[in-house]
């Protein structure tokens, strides 16, 4: 698989985040391991200092924990920790902005939510 980074965000943090979207999707459970830093580092042609870098910040977060000489471990309650903290980040950032730009465009929260549900059932 090609994995395309972007220049306006540190590979670290982008990496993080994949892991991050892995856990929220559910592809990555409290207890499974995260492949070694070896591993990504070789698929993804990165340095394994970034590697490093991005597993520090999920272990920094409790999301992930080192066992020593085994490897990296999602914990228990990530996936739920990291969902209550995107729902309130959309809540205080992302959804105020959305409101913003529908009344700027004239548009019925109400309805959009009813193609939305439209669309969702096609």
């Amino acid at each position: 698989m090609t994995v395309g980074w972007n220049d306006k965000t540190p590979i670290y943090r982008q990496l993080k985040e994949r892991v991050v979207g892995m856990m929220l999707d559910g592809d990555l459970k409290a207890g499974d391991a995260l492949p070694s830093v070896r591993q990504i580092a070789a698929d993804y042609q990165l340095n394994p200092i970034t590697v490093s870098k991005a597993y520090q910040e999920l272990v920094d977060e409790n999301l992930v924990e080192k066992r020593r000489g085994i490897g990296m471990y999602v914990t228990e309650g990530a996936s739920e920790k990291l969902l209550a903290s995107e729902r309130a980040r959309f809540i205080s950032e992302e959804w105020p902005a959305m409101l913003e730009r529908i009344r700027r465009l004239g548009l019925d929260v109400k309805e959009l939510l009813n193609n939305a549900d439209h669309a969702g059932a096609a």
